[in-house]
């Protein structure tokens, strides 16, 4: 089956590129939150444009779910180009607490500035990223309650909103955004196996296609282990469509007349691959984008 180009740009994510730059002079910083399982794919290029004039604070969540030795490699990329960032759980909090302090070091010539004032405020900080990487999750965290809306699809938080939180900052919530137009139709690929795009863009059997082609090429052993599919040399010359089938035949998923369901087979690979049912997994390195 021939690749499809993924497109998505909604109404209302041209809105939320309006609301980003009406609303940037009323905050001290930018928190961008990205999904730790695929660090440059999650990056939104035109968040990186809109903010330019604000310091940031790269947010990478998912990290429970993302694989430990490519976080680390991941981790020294962004020391080696001098960007703040941080790798957080929101489900397990795990991180978290250093939000703050890495918040009052990017502003720390501002808040010095207050000092010699005798001026003080809670600092305000806007939160942007795509679609489903949790940036409500984070966000309610951090409130101590449950201020904004979650859910595990792309596309909840359609409105701008002011949150206060227990750590010293007024946060203001902005809609994920995409882009219009995915260059590398890999970023598209990775953000529709992740979840960031709704599954109705494309169907499931084509995301589950490009998973199965993901695995086979990163995680061969995890993939094989956990759906008992032997080893890999024995299907590595399969087709993508060929493997989805291979998974469903292991699993069971037949219907009348010994056909495999390939897209019950298909919800099924997304929503374990999504959960780390597989293994904790990274579908990008650093190097790749150095190339």
């Amino acid at each position: 089956m021939p690749s499809q180009t993924i497109q998505w740009f909604p109404g209302h994510m041209a809105k939320t590129r309006r609301l980003i730059t009406e609303n940037l002079s009323l905050v001290d910083l930018v928190i961008e939150v990205v999904d730790a399982r695929i660090p440059a794919s999650s990056r939104n290029p035109e968040i990186t444009r809109l903010t330019a004039s604000k310091p940031r604070l790269t947010v990478l969540t998912k990290v429970t779910l993302a694989d430990p030795a490519v976080s680390d490699k991941w981790r020294a990329h962004f020391a080696a180009t001098g960007e703040h960032c941080l790798f957080c759980d929101c489900i397990s909090g795990a991180g978290l607490n250093q939000i703050p302090a890495a918040v009052r070091e990017i502003l720390s010539e501002k808040l010095e500035r207050y000092d010699a004032k005798g001026m003080t405020r809670d600092l305000k900080a806007m939160v942007v990223g795509i679609p489903n990487v949790g940036k409500s999750s984070l966000i309610n965290r951090l409130a101590g309650q449950k201020k904004a809306k979650v859910e595990n699809r792309p596309g909840v938080t359609l409105t701008k909103q002011w949150i206060k939180t227990t750590v010293g900052l007024d946060l203001l919530d902005m809609p994920g955004v995409l882009w219009p137009k995915f260059e590398d139709p890999t970023v598209g690929e990775n953000l529709a196996v992740t979840g960031a795009i709704k599954d109705d863009i494309l169907d499931v059997e084509s995301i589950a296609m490009i998973l199965c082609r993901r695995l086979r090429a990163l995680y061969p052993k995890e993939f094989a282990s956990r759906y008992k599919l032997g080893e890999p040399s024995s299907w590595q010359d399969c087709t993508d469509f060929e493997l989805l089938e291979l998974v469903g035949r292991k699993r069971g998923f037949l219907v009348s007349g010994g056909e495999i369901d390939t897209e019950r087979t298909a919800n099924m690979l997304l929503d374990e691959f999504r959960a780390a049912k597989i293994g904790r997994m990274t579908l990008e390195l650093p190097s790749e984008v150095e190339a």
